[in-house]
């Protein structure tokens, strides 16, 4: 269960911005059939829910959306 006392503005905006990015990768990788990216997009939308620490989040954020750029081709 994660630990909601840590939960600010910082996680707040990197929960959304995440969840954006992964949001827009998951319509392109559903419209394209492109199963890599729907699948990582999918994953950075649901992530921030299961990572309280906002620094471990920023890094798996950053990850994942890394990843994106690597399964394009």
């Amino acid at each position: 269960m994660p630990d909601f006392s840590q939960i600010g503005a910082a996680n707040l905006i990197g929960n959304l911005l995440f969840g954006s990015i992964g949001f827009v990768a998951f319509v392109y990788g559903k419209k394209q059939s492109l199963w890599k990216i729907m699948f990582t997009g999918l994953g950075l939308m649901i992530f921030p829910y299961f990572i309280a620490e906002t620094v471990a989040m920023y890094a798996a954020g950053i990850v994942g959306t890394a990843l994106l750029f690597f399964l394009r081709d």
